[in-house]
């Protein structure tokens, strides 16, 4: 359809846009007005010349003459018309009961390119209404083209390829991102544009593309020919990394990176076409997608014979906080050559159900008074009787407002006593923890005025964190489980069984938790000063006053790290292998009113040291912060915390995150950007401005030298913690040394022998401290008598 217009528009020799002004066709634009381009620009499509607008809510109807998947394309091309501009539109769009686009707009596009946005939809035979829904009264939504056309039979196998497996009739996609790796531009037979992946290399960006001749081999997968779903140069093209005899590679992988929705459930499809096996089964490599999905590929699996047949794999993965998704490859170790490959790469988002209630149409006014008439009678009376009964049994029983706030929260929200029932059947492992710390509903909810929005202070993988204050005016923070966060009973039941066995200063003790119904609750100590990372990114306050820049000083920073350090080091150090944290970030360092550190967020640690023969699938972790030997071989060591708090002690030297949008490609990863400049010797040109002037430089310099050290590619190569929390201290030193002295030093000392007055500290007996009660006075007994051996 071309909107707006009364005139065909085509594209190409297939593609013919049907002016929507005509009434000959099978389809109606709804309550809308045409618009055209005032003062179009050489070069622009005729197509993208008008558009059709809606002020109020209204669908566009096609007529579906065949039940299918569909591919559904919206065009959108702001230009000026009659002193309005369609970049001042805001809107939705739902279809099918799926919410295609939510507050979409384009006043940030390009006025060369239109913005055109892909859907699958699995559509009836019959009418089907797409619903353009301005954002408020003063907003309004518009279309310049449409497309639907039925997609080749079985373009997705439900219940076939897809892991897990796949039913598109109940679901709505949304492509993100079309990839030929390796490749050029192009477009395939069904109009879809698939983009070279340079842009998306993180890193081994000097990995040349390659290509072979000849064509790839027609191949079947199910009952789909394969060359429907890619053009053949997706599948003659492609990037490889290998590994040689010796074992070396400059690129041990290659990675893509790609922005995409905060926890939100994605469909990834791969395309592979082996141009490197001598026989079926040499060529193996291993996929790993973010933090929370790996696989074995074998492209040769499956009875296929040929080297060059053109294969696709479809994999369901969510991805997690961190507003990215990222796709390694790497050869695989059982794998005879030591390669891995890939073509084409397409990332789609499973779309949400739609919020928006379709609108009553053809209704006269004298029905529609009819209706609100008997509507607002049947309200009066129903209010009347709910009055009468509340009265009545208000003087009967007099029930105390907690237990109203507690049927409300358990049964008040959609939740059915079933569902409940199957709820506290499952948490049954934390009831029979006959743990001292549990507490009821009705104390929480007093606790926090019935999770009063007001009292909210953050949220995160579990759910909502409120302030609250207890009956005996302690200030906890309460955090509550949200299924769409991502994590639920298995973290809630980590968090309670770790928490309940440790406790130390710099580890947030649980106070209790809560598991009625369906709410599964964790209350803690409140921390004052939030976390490290609010300290380090949130500057609004030194723009205001700068006599404040300094405030959060680097001696704070050292000792909030030292800290956090010992914390670790209690958790490693325990019985039956010690905890492992897995999630050690800048968000997870809370600081209480002094400004003591504190670890928190135990959900996703691990108890006792692993089998060294088990391998889990399951990754666990933040992006920017996970142990890459962790990520390669999926095996989970206590090095993998230290790798995290070697991220962590960049971000304290330059406050900013371990990923970043940048167009210095060196500068996109903190790790890779902090350990480039700590190599050259020149770490001060990327520490924090706020810290310019105020580090000494013997502690920066062995500041960076631990840091370096915590991010070894190997773990074996990684200190332990209790190492880690000796270096930190010994940095603090050197950052307190006086200034006379560092001058003396400074006029006496070449560099040489500087580096050389480090090791009296590293070479001390760690053994000969106790290990769990790691405490600030005997580190600074210890370095008390070094800086005496030191001035003699």
């Amino acid at each position: 359809m071309n909107c707006g217009s009364n005139t065909d528009s085509k594209l190409d020799d297939l593609r013919n846009f049907v002016g929507d002004e005509n009434s000959n066709h099978s389809f109606s634009v709804g309550k809308s007005n045409s618009v055209q381009n005032e003062n179009p620009l050489p070069g622009i499509l005729p197509l993208y010349h008008t558009a059709r607008i809606y002020t109020k809510i209204s669908p566009y109807m096609l007529n579906i003459t065949q039940t299918g998947s569909y591919l559904v394309r919206l065009h959108f091309f702001p230009f000026s018309f009659k002193k309005s501009h369609l970049a001042d539109a805001l809107f939705n769009v739902s279809a099918s009961n799926f919410s295609l686009l939510s507050n979409f707009s384009v006043r940030n596009s390009s006025t060369e390119f239109p913005v055109i946005k892909e859907f699958f939809l699995t559509i009836a035979e019959g009418n089907f209404d797409i619903y353009f829904i301005p954002a408020d009264e003063t907003r309004f939504a518009f279309v310049n083209a449409i497309e639907a056309f039925v997609l080749p039979q079985n373009f997705f196998i439900d219940n076939l390829t897809a892991i897990p497996p796949l039913r598109t009739i109940d679901a709505a996609l949304r492509t993100l991102y079309r990839i030929n790796v390796g490749g050029p531009e192009v477009n395939d037979s069904l109009w879809r544009n698939w983009v070279p992946d340079n842009d998306f290399v993180t890193f081994g960006s000097s990995v040349k593309a390659s290509s072979y001749d000849g064509e790839p081999q027609e191949s079947r997968q199910g009952r789909l020919v394969v060359k429907e779903i890619a053009p053949d140069v997706v599948y003659k093209t492609y990037k490889k990394v290998s590994i040689d005899t010796n074992g070396s590679s400059n690129f041990p992988n290659i990675t893509w990176r790609f922005n995409v929705s905060k926890e939100a459930r994605h469909l990834v499809r791969l395309h592979v076409c082996d141009p490197l096996s001598v026989s079926p089964g040499t060529v193996k490599f291993d996929l790993n997608i973010s933090t929370n999905f790996s696989k074995v590929i074998d492209p040769n699996s499956g009875g296929v014979s040929d080297m060059r047949t053109p294969l696709f794999y479809d994999y369901v993965v969510f991805s997690d906080d961190s507003g990215y998704m990222s796709f390694s490859i790497a050869p695989n170790e059982m794998s005879s050559v030591k390669v891995a490959f890939l073509n084409g790469l397409e990332i789609m988002e499973f779309v949400g159900n739609s919020t928006f209630e379709v609108p009553v149409e053809h209704e006269t006014r004298k029905h529609i008074a009819l209706k609100i008439g008997l509507a607002g009678g049947a309200a009066l009376i129903l209010v009347l009787v709910l009055l009468l009964s509340v009265c009545l049994r208000l003087r009967r029983l007099k029930p105390i407002k907690a237990l109203i706030l507690k049927n409300e929260f358990l049964y008040g929200r959609g939740r059915s006593p079933s569902s409940t029932t199957k709820r506290t059947e499952n948490a049954s492992i934390v009831t029979n923890l006959n743990l001292k710390l549990k507490m009821s509903l009705a104390e929480i909810l007093a606790a926090t005025e019935n999770f009063n929005p007001k009292l909210l202070i953050g949220e995160g993988g579990f759910g909502k964190v409120y302030k609250g204050t207890l009956e005996s005016g302690k200030k906890v923070a309460v955090k509550r489980s949200d299924s769409s966060h991502g994590q639920g009973l298995p973290e809630f039941q980590t968090e309670i069984m770790v928490l309940s066995k440790i406790q130390h200063r710099h580890l947030v003790s649980l106070v209790g938790y809560c598991d009625e119904g369906l709410e599964m609750i964790l209350v803690y100590e409140f921390m004052e000063n939030g976390s490290l990372r609010d300290h380090l990114y949130d500057r609004k306050e030194c723009l205001k006053n700068p006599s404040v820049e300094t405030a959060f000083t680097w001696k704070q920073r050292l000792e909030i790290c030292i800290g956090s350090a010992k914390g670790l080091h209690y958790l490693h150090t325990g019985p039956d292998g010690g905890i492992f944290h897995r999630d050690v970030k800048s968000t997870n360092i809370l600081l209480d009113e002094h400004y003591v550190a504190k670890v928190a967020d135990f959900g996703l640690s691990q108890s006792g040291m692993p089998d060294p023969d088990h391998i889990s699938m399951s990754l666990k972790g933040s992006f920017g912060y996970l142990d890459p030997e962790y990520f390669r071989t999926l095996q989970l060591t206590n090095k993998s915390d230290v790798y995290s708090f070697g991220v962590v002690l960049l971000e304290v030297l330059c406050a900013r995150p371990p990923i970043v949008n940048s167009k210095q490609r060196e500068e996109i990863n903190l790790v890779e950007w902090g350990m480039f400049w700590q190599k050259e010797g020149q770490l001060e040109k990327i520490i924090d401005p706020l810290l310019v002037g105020h580090i000494n430089q013997n502690s920066l310099r062995k500041f960076g030298e631990i840091t370096e050290k915590c991010l070894k590619p190997q773990g074996a190569d990684r200190p332990n913690m209790l190492d880690v929390c000796w270096d930190l201290e010994y940095a603090l030193q050197l950052q307190q040394t006086p200034a006379h002295r560092e001058a003396h030093e400074d006029s006496t000392t070449t560099a040489a022998s500087t580096d050389l007055a480090l090791p009296p500290m590293q070479n001390l007996s760690y053994n000969m401290f106790p290990v769990d009660d790691y405490s600030d006075t005997t580190a600074s007994a210890v370095f008390s008598q070094l800086r005496v051996n030191d001035s003699r």
